[in-house]
């Protein structure tokens, strides 16, 4: 009875909309108030899908947060109207608010492990959402509750277990399940599959898609995995520096992008076809929000720009639904002749320098993993004693050299971050470690003291989590000389500062972030810290788990050309922890597939992905979302 009434109450709401008018966010800071969005305007309608792209800290999340009325501390809406089916939401008292937050609008945030509850298991947070918006209760709701988490599936048993014994994906998994479980008419999704291998993003995408076509789910994806919304979008807004720069349909957006930042974004996606070339990265970063200047807030990394790009600049509108943010729209202005675009972003000369070098591989392998198995105690009993051992991870063995890249791929809960965390020695006191990982002969598994230590400055890791990975209470710059004080203690502390300087500058870090504190960063921003912070102390060996799934394709491709850079001139070796295929087919020489903490498949790089032989590895490529990009860029049209 009551899905019915809710179906009959979503047929007279018919076909709603969710619109953006003028839209302008500021945050107050000691520094004063300073902008974060401008004069924003987009429409949601029931059924649609419409893809908020741009790079880390263009103003995307805040968007979405300002739409729910969450803005962190100090963030306030300054201007606009938040119109769901006429009504303003901005004008609601809280009281008013609060039933729709949830019920007709719900939100699935960009860092699970931060929005999921730590003393609640996963059912019992489901079905508080389930109690709070459907009249729904008891047995009633936990059943729903289950159903929703087989839909987005989760292992069986997952209704009882807490948070931490997830795995990345799937915590995402899980408040997804708990979002979708109260089927609200809006869907704001920050990221929502950013930790999920292909087949399980795949599984989600087609779930959403069931939904849009049962219940009319409207749906804005902030994502930056733009073959993703090539597939699943009808438009495309495309964010700036705070600002709306284009708004086109999906398909006139990925066949011919009319700004400049755009043919940027697809120009610097990686592929397999450009493995022996640096990717098109875009120079420097995204304007701080004190450095936000009048008119275009991409003129300083445009290949167009002009004087006239210094005055404010309009959305244009040249036609075939599209609005541009762009002085090469305006009435008579003069587009660039075909392929000058093309010709701006290419590659630096000094990243053409390293085209075609080959990497600097020795012979002798640097790691040699040998019968590794990792078990998990399981306990029971008043006084949780251990009764046996989960095993998460069985007889892995594989080589490594220097100057190679090994990509460990496999769907969420395979084993591969626990592979790349017992390597580096952090599951000492967690889990069972057997075998060896012989680190240049030395067996890491039987290193105790002042050897182990120093052994932890040749072999570091990136989190797949940059947020948790980060002390809140240190500023950038103590969080990267925190590495060397410990690992490295013969360094002064001059030494330390200039290293710290010039890793700042190698991932594309803003002149000030070195003060400023980690929750003062984007998501994106966070990663660029958590690699600088693992390249500190110079290892032989670097664990990337996730590096880039939380940065968008222009940051991801500036990392990529770092590492890249790093691995020719230094020789490192990188275990690549990733569920992003065209990452591999870029960056890595050898992939191991894997599946229920087993390696079922491995070899080089292209023979894997191009012939796979497991039936396995075969469902894993045939999920993966493929966009196809002209390679020659026509300029505006």
């Amino acid at each position: 009875m009551a899905d019915q009434e809710r179906a009959q109450g979503r047929s007279a709401r018919g076909q709603g909309r969710l619109e953006v008018q003028d839209l302008d966010v500021r945050i107050d800071t000691d520094a004063g108030s300073l902008a974060v969005v401008d004069a924003l305007s987009l429409a949601l309608t029931q059924g649609q899908t419409v893809a908020l792209v741009g790079e880390s800290g263009c103003g995307k999340s805040i968007t979405a947060l300002a739409l729910m009325r969450l803005l962190p501390e100090g963030g306030r809406v300054v201007g606009g109207q938040v119109k769901l089916d006429g009504q303003d939401l901005l004008a609601l008292p809280e009281a008013r608010m609060r039933p729709l937050r949830g019920r007709r609008i719900g939100m699935i945030f960009q860092e699970p492990a931060t929005s999921l509850d730590p003393v609640m298991t996963v059912g019992e947070q489901v079905v508080e959402a389930i109690e709070r918006h459907l009249p729904l209760h008891g047995a009633a709701a936990r059943e729903r509750a289950r159903q929703w988490l087989r839909r987005v599936e989760l292992p069986e048993g997952a209704f009882e277990r807490y948070p931490f014994t997830l795995s990345g994906g799937q915590k995402q998994r899980a408040m997804i399940a708990m979002v979708l479980a109260t089927e609200p008419d809006y869907l704001l999704a920050d990221e929502p599959t950013t930790a999920l291998d292909v087949t399980v993003q795949a599984q989600i995408m087609e779930l959403l898609r069931e939904l849009q076509r049962e219940q009319g789910l409207g749906l804005l994806l902030i994502t930056h995995d733009l073959a993703l919304v090539s597939g699943f979008a009808q438009q495309v807004a495309l964010m700036y520096a705070g600002q709306l720069v284009e708004l086109a349909p999906a398909e006139a957006f990925f066949h011919a992008p009319a700004h400049p930042y755009a043919q940027a974004l697809l120009r610097a996606l990686p592929d397999a076809r450009r493995r022996d070339e640096p990717l098109a990265a875009i120079a420097g970063s995204v304007p701080g929000l004190s450095e936000r200047l009048p008119g275009c807030r991409f003129k300083s990394r445009c290949p167009h720009a002009m004087p006239v790009c210094g005055e404010p600049v309009p959305l244009f509108r040249p036609g075939k639904g599209r609005q541009v943010r762009c002085v090469l729209y305006a009435p008579g202005a003069v587009p660039p002749s075909p392929g000058d675009t093309a010709a701006a972003l290419q590659p630096s000369s000094a990243q053409r320098a390293l085209k075609g070098v080959p990497p600097a591989a020795g012979s002798v392998p640097l790691l040699q993993v040998k019968n590794l198995s990792v078990g998990f105690p399981v306990r029971k009993g008043l006084l949780r004693r251990v009764v046996g051992h989960v095993e998460a991870v069985r007889e892995l063995s594989f080589d490594m050299r220097p100057g190679r890249t090994l990509a460990l791929v496999g769907e969420s809960g395979s084993g591969k971050t626990t592979t790349g965390k017992a390597i580096v020695q952090l599951l000492r006191r967690q889990a069972r470690v057997r075998g060896q990982a012989l680190l240049e002969g030395v067996d890491l598994f039987a290193l105790e003291g002042d050897a182990l230590r120093e052994a932890r400055a040749q072999a570091q890791i990136v989190f797949q989590d940059p947020f948790g990975s980060l002390n809140p209470r240190l500023r950038v710059a103590e969080l990267l000389e925190e590495g060397l004080q410990a690992l490295l203690p013969q360094l002064g502390a001059e030494q330390r500062r200039e290293r710290v300087q010039a890793l700042a500058r190698q991932v594309g870090l803003p002149a000030d972030a070195l003060q400023r504190w980690p929750h003062e960063f984007s998501g994106g921003q966070r990663q660029r810290i958590a690699i600088a912070r693992a390249l500190a102390v110079a290892p032989k060996l670097l664990v990337c788990d996730e590096p880039t799934s939380a940065l968008d394709v222009s940051v991801q491709a500036q990392i990529l050309n770092l590492l890249r850079e790093l691995q020719q001139q230094l020789g490192l070796a990188y275990l690549f922890i990733t569920h992003n295929i065209g990452v591999v087919g870029y960056l890595a020489h050898e992939v191991a597939v894997m599946q229920g903490g087993r390696i079922v498949e491995m070899g080089p790089a292209e023979q894997v992905l191009q012939e796979p032989r497991h039936e396995y590895t075969k469902s894993l490529l045939a999920a993966v979302p493929r966009l196809v990009v002209r390679q020659t860029a026509d300029g505006p049209k």
